[in-house]
Order: structure tokens, then sequence, then C-alpha cells
């Protein structure tokens, strides 16, 4: 407007300028909407008292084939899979390969195990090599890791394996029984005095040790570990099923293939052999006490399925929720008439009192109550002290129910289904699933039916599987830009041999991992492909670091 001559006239506005004026504030507001952060409905707010039923929102088929994973199914792209799309490649193609690395491991023992080896002649004795599989008592998955890649090593390098001790007891010794396959270091040392492998052949008892923590330091992509001459290895720091699996990438076509003849070929997801599982079935069992605490909660009849939920004391029904559709879809791969047995495991106690009725109308739930167990392990003077700074960690149980738990969980016929607050398929479930599955195949691959399945609520997958950070979880190698974002409740089928590279059809790395396969020597593109060039550079210009520790006889 303007005034002239103290008269007030009005301008006229156009209507293109309306309309303009209309298209930015409507531009704006759509701004404002898409910036606008989304409402977190925190899956801890809401208690489980609170009655949980079955998703039913979205059919579990459709859920698997990638409906509901946002944009990306309605045009049908290949740019990224759900995680349903992802499981599709471990659905029972594992038997054939499992039961030939069960041959594989029946004659390593045969002819490495300690009832044969201890008995040769003195100079084949001396000349004879070992790896050590030492852990602490620290996180049970994490620790039997360590151990069952001691062996798993021990095959590799056709060596023998020792099982170290802490003054005298094996790890978990008051809840786990050792089978007679290994050695202990007292022994070797004994053995070493007795043969006269000093005295008379001149051989020094040296363990050379490296560190897969360290990766400036390890020889693990960039030696040959079949060449070593020590009388004793030590790999530290193998916490999960990843470290004995990045032999696959040794620079040395020998180291190469040892680790393809137990692991089988690391592209090829489908037929991936159950090692873990294997080697455990051979070399552990559960103590007498424990045997009778599995034996009290089962009553002389195997469970069907195993529910594992690592909660971390948190209350969410939507976990709950997909866990419920989840022991759904085992039944439905059951194909049994009858209600099945299904096993709860939990570290959080509210998750089983609230879940139970619910599985109740379709199945027969059983549960370890330790506070009702009157036997000789719930003498609370002892085993393993409870450790507080860990309850929220490990669960408010004393620490020897772990241990009931995992062998309990471990007797599923037919399938066990992994969920959790945050982090699905943790390394005490992985194994879980790893020794059912072993216990479960018969003398032949044929007839065999066995899933391990991951249960995930839609909160977890809302930027797909970034939140699966960490290598010990079973799901890491998919975490990269190829799995979908948005996804609904997903039941998916789980390797029972994690994979430890990103050789698949969905694998993908996140930059984390990116960066930390940068300090090992591997430069990793954003799909999982490796420059083997700069690999053999990195080797080439590597100052070699030999670490070893002589022992005093």
């Amino acid at each position: 407007m303007m005034r002239r001559h103290g008269v007030w006239r009005r301008r006229r506005v156009s209507v293109g300028s309306i309309l303009i004026f209309g298209a930015i504030f409507a531009g704006i507001g759509l701004l404002i909407l898409n910036l606008r952060p989304v409402r977190d409905d925190s899956p801890t707010s809401r208690d489980f008292p609170i009655e949980i039923h079955d998703s039913v929102s979205i059919s579990e088929s459709d859920s698997e084939s990638g409906a509901g994973v946002g944009v990306w199914s309605k045009r049908k792209s290949s740019s990224c899979a759900s995680v349903g799309e992802m499981g599709k490649e471990f659905e029972g193609g594992f038997w054939d390969e499992s039961f030939r690395v069960r041959k594989l491991i029946q004659n390593h023992f045969e002819l490495n195990g300690a009832l044969r080896v201890r008995n040769l002649p003195p100079q084949q004795f001396c000349q004879h090599g070992f790896v050590l599989g030492k852990s602490a008592e620290a996180g049970f998955g994490n620790e039997m890791y360590k151990i069952l890649s001691g062996a798993a090593l021990s095959v590799m390098l056709n060596r023998s394996l020792i099982i170290g001790q802490t003054r005298g007891k094996f790890p978990f010794g008051d809840y786990i029984s050792y089978s007679n396959l290994s050695f202990t270091m007292k022994e070797i040392k004994h053995l070493w005095r007795l043969n006269k492998c000093v005295k008379k052949y001149g051989r020094q008892l040296i363990m050379r040790t490296d560190d897969f923590e360290k990766p400036m330091k390890t020889n693990v992509l960039c030696s040959n570990w079949r060449r070593w001459k020590q009388p004793i290895i030590w790999f530290q720091g193998t916490n999960d099923a990843v470290a004995a699996q990045f032999f696959f990438k040794n620079i040395h076509p020998e180291m190469r293939n040892a680790a393809s003849n137990l692991f089988g070929k690391p592209e090829v997801l489908h037929s991936r052999p159950n090692v873990f599982g294997e080697l455990m079935r051979v070399l552990i069992s559960p103590s007498e006490d424990v045997e009778q605490a599995v034996n009290w909660v089962l009553g002389g009849v195997d469970p069907d399925i195993s529910l594992h939920m690592r909660m971390l004391m948190n209350r969410s029904v939507r976990a709950a929720q997909a866990a419920l559709n989840c022991i759904r879809k085992a039944m439905r791969n059951l194909g049994k008439a009858s209600r099945p047995r299904v096993v709860l495991v939990s570290d959080t106690p509210s998750l089983i009192k609230s879940i139970t009725p619910n599985i109740s109308k379709f199945a027969e739930v059983i549960h370890f109550d330790y506070e009702l167990f009157k036997g000789n392990i719930s003498d609370g003077g002892k085993g393993l002290r409870s450790l507080e700074f860990r309850a929220k960690d490990w669960g408010p149980a004393p620490r020897w129910v772990a241990f009931v738990d995992f062998f309990l969980a471990s007797r599923a016929k037919h399938a066990v289904v992994s969920g959790a607050h945050r982090r699905v398929g943790t390394t005490y479930a992985q194994l879980i699933a790893a020794l059912a599955a072993a216990n479960n195949l018969g003398d032949s691959p044929t007839g065999s039916n066995f899933s391990f399945l991951s249960s995930f609520q839609s909160d977890l997958l809302r930027e797909g599987l970034r939140f699966q950070i960490g290598w010990g979880h079973v799901w890491n190698r998919f975490a990269g830009p190829l799995s979908c974002h948005n996804q609904h409740n997903q039941c998916a089928f789980t390797p029972l041999l994690p994979p430890a590279w990103w050789d698949g059809l969905w694998q993908s790395p996140l930059t984390r991992d990116i960066n930390r396969l940068a300090d090992y020597g591997i430069q990793l593109t954003s799909f999982g492909t490796i420059d083997e060039t700069h690999l053999q550079s990195f080797c080439s210009s590597k100052k070699v670091v030999v670490k070893t520790i002589p022992y005093i006889l």
C-alpha cells in the first residue's frame, strides 16, 4: 500500500503472486513435516503386565518376502533386502557339510587326540605340535569361543589341543566336563620331561603367541601358521566366531585351503558347516550337577523348541510379540499336530512370567526355576560368585543358572529362537543353537530337521540391521547399506556358523567395520569386496612380530 496526498490507496495483488506465496508456504510446511523427528515409542516405556498379543497386522509370509520395508518393497527394488530375505539362504542347507566336518573332526582327534599322542615314541612326541585354547571365567559365550577357536585351529594346523587351566581348574569346571581328547599344560610339561625332549632331542618347550585383538601385530593374515616351528601356539583374543575364520583371507594358499576345508566356502552361505557345534559335541558336556538340574526340568522328555531372549532387564512388549510369531513359525516348520514343548531362557525374569501365558495357549512351556531346585549345584557356597556390576548384563540369577539354561536349551530337537532388546544372536545364543543342531545330526545328514531363527521387532529394524554392531553378533556381517530400513517384525533363518566376511549376496559392512579392517591391512569396499593387491603390499611391508614364551620344566 502507499499514501498519496493524504489518501490511502490499496495496491492490487495479482493472482500469480498469490499462487507463488501459496506454493512457498506449502513447501515450508512439507519441509517441517519431513524434518520433524519420528516419535520414539520407547520399548521400555510399557511394562510386561500389559497383555501381549500376537502381531497379525502383516502376515509372516509377507514380512519375510520384504513387505513392509518402506518404499523398497513397493518398487520391488533389489537395492536392499529384509532380514527374512537374507535368512532364506540358511534354511536347512548345512547338514551335508556338517556331516562332512563331523567326520573331519573325528579323524583329527583319532590322530591328534591325547589318547594316541601321549603314547607316541619319544622322538615323535617331541616333534609333535600343540595349540592352546585358554579362557577366563567371564561371559560364557565369549570365553567358550576362545576354547573352540583353539580347537578349530588345531584342526587347521594338524596339531593337538591343550585346554588351559587356572590353578589346576578348567574354565567353568564346576559346570562343564571336558572330554579326554585334549591335554593340559601340566601333562605336556610332564611328558616333555619324561620323553627327554630337551636333553635328548634339543627341543625346548616354547609357546608362540598371537593376539587377534592387536591388528597391527597379529599374523593372522600375513603368515603361514602351518610352517611355524614352535611346539605350542596360542591364538589370543578369539572372543567369537570371527577370528578363526580370518584365515580365509590369509595370503598363503596353504592357510586358505586349511580354513576352507574346515569352515567351507565363505561365499556359499547356504551350505556352511556347523563347525563350533560339532566341536562342542566332542569336547564338552554338562557336569553331573548341571545334568541333574537339566533332567529335573525335562522329566525325561526333550523340548521341541527353545526361546532365548536377551533383554538386559528391559520390558519390551514388541520383542515379546515378535518372539511369539517366531515360535509359531518354528511350529509350522515342525509340522507336529500335538502341543510342542518350549523351553524359555532369559536374563530377565519378568519376561518369563509375562510371556508364559501367551505361549501356553498353543504349547507346553518349561523353564528352570532355580529357586525351586534343591540339588547340589544350588548350594550357595559352590562355584562362581554372582557379580553385582554385571547384573543388568547377565541377569539377577546366580551364575550357575546360565549353565543349566545353556544345556537345557541345547536339548531342543527342532528349533532355537533368539530374540533380544537390542542385539539378536549373541555368542551365548549362537552356541545354544550350534550345540542343539549338532545333537540332532544323526548318523547321516538325511532326515535331519533343525532351524536357528532370529526374532526381530520392528523398532530394531528402523535403520535396517545397522545397530547389530559388534563382531560377536550373528547378523553383524549383514548390517551395512544392503539391509532395508523400516522393516516390520521379522523371523529369519539364521546361520549356525556366523560369517566373518562379506562374500554373500546381501552382505555389506558398516563404516566402523571398514575402518577396523583397515588396521588389519584389509581395504574393504562398502559392498564387502577386498583389494587383495593392497593386502599383499601390506603384508610385504609389515614387520613380522614373533612373541614367544619359554617354559621352565
